[in-house]
């Protein structure tokens, strides 16, 4: 049997499509900046803050939560949740690697 497609690629270069897989969309992008502005721990807000339904955010969330990005607590009947600095500064090194890897000048 042959190579998977994933299998075909490093880990790390998997490692990386998957976290930007779980940046892929613009409403995740949406989520991940206002939990970055508020910086703190989000109840419930969402929904009123990017106008969506609360199924399609709850989607979203849960692909950000599997991607590890965004963790979150139970309170009283809500989930709220934040950001997960871990896993921040690993996207974080990992895109400024990968932005500042050096490049010729010479193009075709």
């Amino acid at each position: 049997m042959g190579l998977t497609k994933t299998e075909m690629f490093t880990e790390k270069q998997n490692r990386m499509a998957s976290m930007l897989k779980a940046l892929a969309h613009p409403a995740r992008i949406a989520i991940i900046q206002h939990l970055v502005k508020a910086d703190a721990c989000i109840c419930g807000e969402l929904v009123d803050e990017l106008g969506l339904a609360q199924a399609t955010i709850s989607q979203h969330l849960k692909e950000l939560k599997n991607a590890g990005l965004i963790q979150g607590t139970i309170e009283g009947t809500s989930v709220c949740y934040c950001i997960d600095p871990k896993v921040w500064k690993q996207y974080k090194a990992t895109m400024e690697e990968f932005f500042t890897a050096k490049i010729s000048n010479s193009c075709c």
